[in-house]
């Protein structure tokens, strides 16, 4: 199983939890919400560190395509919007 692991800087939880179940719809593909490593509270820092997304040895090309194609939407929705 290959797994990668996704960091969007400042995204809040609510938006890490719709992209995880956004790509859980995904065939062969497990998401995980890596909890925020700081140990001071910051308002400017994400309360998750980021996304750990797995795929399994059923997933194929499709697949791997699609988790590029919704990371994209969200990184240009969030992170480098227009």
């Amino acid at each position: 199983m290959e797994t990668k692991e996704i960091e969007f800087a400042g995204l809040p939880l609510a938006v890490y939890r719709e992209i995880a179940a956004h790509l859980h719809q995904v065939e062969g593909v497990e998401v995980e919400l890596i909890p925020q490593s700081s140990q001071e509270f910051d308002y400017n820092q994400s309360q998750i560190g980021g996304l750990c997304i797995s795929w399994t040895a059923n997933s194929g090309l499709k697949s791997r395509q699609r988790v590029n194609q919704i990371l994209a939407y969200y990184q240009n929705r969030y992170i480098n919007p227009i």
